[in-house]
Parts: C-alpha cells; sequence; structure tokens
C-alpha cells in the first residue's frame, strides 16, 4: 500500500512563508492527481490545492487563491505547496492525497502536518 508523508509544518507568524513537501512511499507510484486539503480544530476537512500531473492543471480553493501555489517535484510522486502571506485562519493540520482517477475522491492520504500562524 502507497503511503503519503507530509513534512514543512511548523509554528510562524502572520505573513510568513512555509512550503509543505508531500512525497509517496512508492518510486513508481504515479497518480494522475495530487492534492492538499486542511482541517482547522472544530471544522471538516475542506479542498485547498489540487495538481493534475499529465497535464499540469491546477485548482485553488478561492480563499487561498494567489497565496498558496501547489507544485510537483521532478519526480512523479512528489507534490510542494508554497504559502506565502500566511494569515491565522490557515491554521490547521494540512494533508496531503492522491488519486488514480479524474474524479475527486482521493485514494491515499498522508497523516498531516501541523501548520500554526500565530497573529
Amino acid at each position: 500500500q502507497v503511503q503519503l508523508a507530509e513534512s514543512g509544518g511548523g509554528l510562524v507568524q502572520a505573513g510568513d512563508s512555509l512550503r509543505l513537501s508531500c512525497a509517496a512511499s512508492e518510486r513508481t507510484f504515479s497518480p494522475y492527481k495530487m492534492g492538499w486539503f486542511r482541517q482547522a480544530p472544530g471544522k471538516e476537512r475542506e479542498f485547498v490545492a489540487s495538481i493534475t500531473f499529465t497535464t499540469g492543471f491546477t485548482n485553488y480553493e478561492h480563499s487561498i487563491k494567489g497565496r498558496f501555489t501547489i507544485s510537483r517535484g521532478n519526480a512523479d510522486n512528489t507534490v510542494y505547496l508554497q504559502m506565502n502571506g500566511l494569515k491565522p485562519e490557515d491554521t490547521a493540520i494540512y494533508y496531503c492525497a492522491a488519486t488514480n482517477t479524474a474524479s475527486n475522491f482521493y485514494d491515499y492520504w498522508g497523516q498531516g502536518t501541523q501548520v500554526t500562524v500565530s497573529s
């Protein structure tokens, strides 16, 4: 079973930047699409961004558009989330996910990495 591992979270101040990374355990894993989701305390998990590996098409949740950038690594099994201009409301656990289809149903999930933004 392919596992996803996130890294790069931490405690920062408002306005700072962070770069999250996600890598799959199998080098041969080549998903159709990878994405980032987040879950804030007391809230449901929400979509943040996704990238389709074959086309490079990216999709963003509207509140982070222009501040966050999703990109893929040179390997087919890595994805990054560059987060600039962080706000306290961005505080959440950030999860990496992957799917082998064009649907929005993701088959693989990481354990999450905590991002905390202080005001």
